[in-house]
């Protein structure tokens, strides 16, 4: 099974009791914390159609939140096989509402396009830094787990990922990365090597829309490419929107796991 995460760079699970269980405690944790004046004022981008969210759920590092006991489910458990009972850091919870995509404030015509045309696909952990905002690996994050919490029409806002991309962008990684002691890693700038991959991604890997319903989870691979698809005119969901809670763990410095491992 764990064959397909490697081949294709996600996995979906079907709806999962244990999963169901802990939505049920996390769900509402979540919309008061996504109404908070603070994180609205923090969070709220694209002229509103976009709660980015990071570090907003309150859980443990075990995933507990309002007395749900820790995270459990058999997509968690599988990345905790392949990587270890990292601790999770507090959720991001990432909201889409009816109109996504609209620019973001300080996003320029060319990077809106991109957004719009391109679903504004990245590779986490590759953080812009500096006014030239040069791509540099600033969070070696494990994987990438979404658990969506609204139920919602397939067509709002699904995450989108471009199938074996991870192999792509990985290979292009290493060629840069690996001559390099790993603790000097993080001040290399991969933006050329990043952007050449990501021409090479859409030239040839298919692009796959995965809608999922609360129960149901997605394991992405960390080098994949991925982003989030345009709200259709068709698409409906309930008032607190299109809701995903994501874990991005991220693994130990002093290790070459993040470009060596699975």
């Amino acid at each position: 099974m764990v064959a397909g995460l490697f081949e294709k760079g996600w996995m979906h699970f079907p709806a999962d009791p244990a999963v169901q269980n802990w939505i049920t405690h996390a769900l509402p944790v979540a919309r008061a914390r996504v109404a908070e004046p603070d994180q609205q004022a923090e969070w709220l981008q694209c002229e509103g159609t976009w709660f980015v969210g990071v570090d907003t759920l309150p859980n443990t590092p075990d995933g507990t939140v309002a007395g749900s006991g820790p995270l459990a489910g058999k997509a968690f458990g599988m990345a905790c096989d392949l990587y270890g009972p990292l601790p999770l850091h507090a959720g991001q919870v990432s909201v889409i509402y009816p109109g996504y995509p609209r620019a973001r404030e300080g996003e320029g015509e060319g990077a809106f396009r991109y957004r719009l045309t391109r679903d504004a696909a990245h590779v986490d952990g590759l953080l812009a830094i500096g006014p030239n905002r040069q791509r540099m690996l600033k969070e070696r994050h494990a994987y990438i787990l979404g658990l969506p919490l609204t139920k919602t029409t397939p067509d709002a806002s699904p995450l989108v990922i471009w199938e074996g991309s991870h192999r792509i962008m990985q290979a292009a990684f290493a060629k840069m990365l690996d001559p390099l002691p790993e603790d000097q890693w993080a001040e290399v700038d991969l933006t050329e090597t990043y952007q050449t991959a990501r021409r090479a991604v859409f030239e040839t890997c298919p692009r796959i829309t995965l809608p999922a319903k609360p129960g149901e989870a997605t394991l992405v691979h960390r080098h994949a490419l991925h982003g989030v698809a345009p709200w259709a005119k068709t698409a409906t969901a309930p008032p607190e929107g299109r809701m995903i809670a994501y874990f991005r763990p991220e693994l130990p410095f002093g290790s070459r796991d993040w470009l060596e491992a699975p």
